[in-house]
């Protein structure tokens, strides 16, 4: 067991994997990192949420130690100077395998471009997962957002998240554009920037292979692979090769191909099978809006995944609801999607849902469904009570405009 300078862990069960199985204690010991801005006032919310759910699941059996870690600026107060990403938080998540964090500022200047990014990297966090759908009576600017109900896995590790770049009119830029003009009969212009995006079979099966699992262990009917494998054919067109292959291969038995179905099945998915699809990103974005209730499951590359589920959130209230996780085959890191917004940080003011609904997708991570069960409830009743923050108030007629921890507490006494 790792030791730590500043993390204080409390009594306790560590949670384990046993034969890549998730085992999870009545006690289990779980990692949260307040954030900056608002980070404090929708972790405190989120915090009432998630303990009244579990309390009134399971009669006070069952209890999440919190042990808090620590990024961002309340790193750099614990532990000194460009200390935003201390070693010893990492460490702490690579033990305790769960943690829960707020929305993080990024350093001005040198060092890391994005906390979230590094902390996904630095764990080998491959998966960010974004679950997005709609709770009756929030705004939204769509005219029927209760179709959209998908889960979308993002690579996190490749495409342009592992991007190389050559600014304009610099000697690697240069070196490069001559190199790819000369030996393979490119004209790139002259100054142009250029940038490099890998994406591998290895990354691609895993992404797949998780968003697959998912969708058999959840009864979801499809898993679709958005790609741009028109145009950029050998690592998008891979991405969309790759993952049927890994369908193909590892889930022979549960899955069917959308040409199978035409080819074999008259246009109708067998009983019990898992349909797996492709659509070209472009496209994807209209079959959102307008037939979102045929999709179920999504995999894509980095960059897509980036714009689609932010295009997503915004059809059923926006990223102010809209929960995400970062997941590899043991670690997990649930998180805020939004940012910091620290015009009203310490005001009790803004919407904590993002948060709260990431602690969903921990507890059912953690398999404690009736906990979930609960808050999910809740949330909704809560909504469509409209006893809300401020940014669903001002968009409902008749609503009750709530703080951030009066909200929180209207979704613990809507447990019932």
């Amino acid at each position: 067991m790792a030791k730590f300078k500043k993390v204080v862990i409390p009594e306790g069960d560590k949670i384990v994997y046993k034969d890549g199985e998730i085992q999870v204690a009545d006690n289990p010991i779980v990692l949260f990192i307040e954030g900056d801005g608002i980070g404090p006032d929708i972790w405190n919310a989120t915090k009432t949420v998630l303990d009244g759910a579990v309390k009134k699941a399971y009669n006070g059996k069952k209890k999440i130690a919190w042990a808090e870690i620590y990024a961002g600026e309340k790193a750099v107060a614990t532990y000194g100077k460009n200390q935003w990403l201390p070693a010893e938080t990492v460490k702490a998540i690579e033990e305790y395998k769960v943690a829960i964090k707020g929305p993080l500022t990024t350093p001005v200047g040198g060092g890391i471009r994005s906390l979230n990014v590094a902390l996904r990297q630095k764990l080998d966090l491959f998966a960010c997962v974004r679950p997005v759908k709609y709770y009756p009576g929030t705004p939204s600017p769509v005219k029927k957002p209760g179709k959209l109900d998908i889960v979308l896995f993002r690579e996190n590790t490749e495409d342009v998240y592992a991007g190389i770049e050559f600014k304009s009119g610099t000697k690697g830029a240069d070196e490069v554009r001559a190199f790819i003009n000369e030996n393979y009969k490119h004209n790139i212009r002259e100054k142009s920037g250029i940038g490099i995006k890998p994406i591998s079979p290895f990354g691609t099966k895993r992404l797949v292979k998780m968003a697959i699992d998912y969708a058999l262990s959840h009864n979801r009917k499809s898993v679709t692979l958005v790609h741009k494998g028109n145009i950029m054919k050998f690592t998008e067109g891979s991405f969309k090769d790759w993952g049927y292959e890994a369908a193909v291969k590892d889930y022979r038995d549960q899955v069917v191909t959308e040409d199978e179905v035409w080819e074999k099945h008259g246009g109708k998915v067998p009983e019990g099978k898992l349909l797996i699809k492709d659509r070209i990103a472009d496209s994807m974005f209209q079959q959102i809006l307008l037939r979102a209730d045929e999709y179920d499951v999504v995999a894509t590359p980095n960059l897509n995944g980036d714009y689609l589920s932010d295009a997503a959130a915004a059809q059923v209230g926006g990223l102010g609801i809209a929960p995400g996780a970062n997941m590899s085959h043991e670690a997990a890191l649930f998180e805020a999607t939004h940012g910091t917004a620290p015009k009203y940080a310490g005001m009790d003011k803004v919407n904590p849902g993002s948060l709260i609904l990431s602690g969903v997708m921990m507890l059912d991570h953690l398999g404690w469904k009736k906990a979930t069960d609960l808050v999910e409830k809740a949330m909704k009743k809560t909504i469509r009570s409209k006893v809300v923050t401020y940014d669903f108030a001002r968009q409902m007629t008749g609503a009750k405009e709530v703080k951030t921890s009066q909200f929180a507490k209207e979704i613990v006494k809507n447990m019932g």
